[in-house]
């Protein structure tokens, strides 16, 4: 029996110490002694199986040699080597969520419709028929006899109700009231269903530190926005800032900066929205996302791209113009299309009137003529509104009959351009038909409302043909981030690849030691 125990131990195979442990040290079992390697590919020739179960021997199958393991340490990897690259977590997150961008754009809705709303309560005259500004105790409208009879005295006293409104009724006045204070009602909840949600969302930190920045901006501007509404009201119930026996109406210029704060607003919330849809859909797949924004850099758009900037800001100042020709009733003259009187604009004397100079040697007869003569506003009007529609559609042209552009216009893009397309058709129509129609309000409001839609169309277009540095940026660290986790180890981070790992394992069978 001795002599037959030195062969059986040269033939047996060099096995570990932990192979023979009785059934009680079991469950004292003690931890690895030595890192145990992972070849490549298992060698079944020298697999050794036993009858015993896996669980008798924990220390053949440690944790570190499982898929899930390598998972997690390639994940970790990973991490640090983002660390390396001097990249600190700090309180705002790298992106924000989609839910701020839902929000965002719920907010330029309500933007969209205060705009059409503040357009009908100034083409029905109500806007002067609250002669205070009470932020917070105006919320609620008068609620008692006593209330109403208080009000209606007030308006009485304005210069609107004597030369214009002498005759008008306690119901007339509610009416007119009402359109008013649902105005600035609407007016408030914009404010507060802006700045309350923003705070909940920097706090939960759902969005990012530029996004924040952002945020701050657009709330100051709706604070400002609703004095420009009570500074815009005020100029319109003083006699001295109108001519003595005209018609009482606020000034032109504090209508257009209201209506261009108002613009301006829904702009930023429309386009900060966008921008976060844009970024999450981007870096969801940065692989793709990265050819898309490299493609969309190529010279090829580089005009086009331009040319949309260019297009959005020539729509905004058409707007502007719109809000000097309200302020100045200067739709109610030269009803007829494409001339006006004798000829395709009025005489030279008339758009230069000295009438309109407060100085004596004239040195401001043309920017006041500009801005103050009704008949040279029309004209700055229609050759804007000319302009942009000729813009529009040479742009639209230049996109579908030039070879190249047309080649490299993304899908989207040529759809948002033709978009564009259809909504100024819209708008010419609309401000043509309110011209010649004498202004009425259906039609005056859905011009007002075409122009909002027009800026909203420019603004798509821009946000899907545009490439901002920092989203480039952004989409490039994570392919680089997603290539370094690919490529230590060699494992997948998704399901697919997850089911890979396990099903060579089970077909391979377990590694060898």
């Amino acid at each position: 029996m001795a002599s037959f125990l030195p062969g059986l131990r040269r033939a047996a195979p060099r096995l570990a110490s932990d192979f023979f442990i009785c059934h009680h040290c079991q469950k004292y079992a003690r931890p690895a002694a030595r890192q145990i390697k992972i070849p490549r590919k298992a060698n079944l020739t020298r697999t050794i199986r036993f009858n015993s179960s896996a669980a008798t021997f924990p220390e053949l199958v440690p944790k570190k040699t499982s898929p899930l393991s390598s998972l997690s340490q390639t994940i970790s990897n990973a991490e640090k080597e983002r660390g390396k690259g001097g990249a600190k977590k700090g309180f705002f997150p790298e992106t924000s969520s989609n839910t701020v961008a839902y929000w965002l754009l719920a907010s330029a809705g309500s933007v969209f419709g205060i705009v059409v709303f503040g357009g009908l309560t100034r083409l029905t005259e109500s806007g002067l028929s609250i002669t205070e500004w009470k932020p917070v105790t105006g919320s609620l409208p008068p609620l008692s006899a006593s209330d109403w009879a208080s009000e209606f005295d007030k308006y009485r006293a304005s210069p609107e109700f004597k030369l214009l409104n002498s005759h008008m009724t306690l119901e007339e006045f509610k009416k007119i009231y009402y359109m008013e204070w649902g105005h600035r009602l609407w007016g408030r909840f914009v404010g507060l269903s802006f700045v309350l949600p923003a705070i909940y969302f920097v706090s939960r930190r759902k969005v990012a530190a530029n996004m924040s920045l952002r945020l701050l901006g657009i709330s100051g501007l709706i604070g400002f926005q609703g004095f420009l509404g009570w500074y815009m009201v005020k100029s319109g119930l003083k006699d001295d800032l109108f001519a003595p026996g005209s018609h009482p109406r606020v000034s032109q210029y504090r209508l257009t900066a209201h209506l261009g704060a108002a613009f301006i607003c829904y702009t930023a919330m429309l386009w900060n929205g966008l921008s976060i849809l844009r970024t999450n859909a981007l870096l969801s797949n940065p692989a793709r996302g990265l050819a898309q924004l490299t493609h969309l850099s190529s010279p090829s758009l580089r005009v086009f791209r331009k040319s949309v900037a260019g297009l959005t800001l020539l729509v905004f100042t058409t707007a502007l113009s719109g809000g000097l020709v309200a302020g100045l009733d200067a739709g109610l003259i030269y009803n007829e299309f494409p001339r006006m009187g004798t000829g395709f604009h009025p005489p030279k004397a008339e758009l230069f009137s000295p009438f309109y100079s407060r100085k004596s040697d004239q040195s401001d007869l043309v920017w006041r003529n500009m801005l103050e003569n009704p008949s040279t506003v029309q004209l700055n009007h229609r050759v804007l509104a000319t302009t942009t529609f000729t813009a529009i559609l040479s742009l639209w042209a230049y996109s579908r009959f030039n070879r190249r552009l047309r080649g490299a216009l993304p899908n989207g893009a040529r759809k948002g351009m033709l978009g564009v397309v259809h909504l100024v058709l819209l708008q010419v129509t609309l401000g043509i038909s309110t011209l010649i129609y004498l202004v009425p309000v259906p039609l005056a409001a859905a011009h007002q409302a075409g122009a909002l839609a027009l800026l909203t169309g420019t603004l798509v277009l821009g946000s899907r043909v545009w490439v901002p540095r920092r989203l480039m940026a952004l989409v490039r660290q994570r392919v680089r981030q997603a290539s370094a986790v690919t490529g230590a180890g060699k494992v997948g981070l998704g399901k697919e690849a997850m089911k890979s790992d396990l099903s060579a394992l089970r077909r391979n069978g377990p590694p060898v030691l």
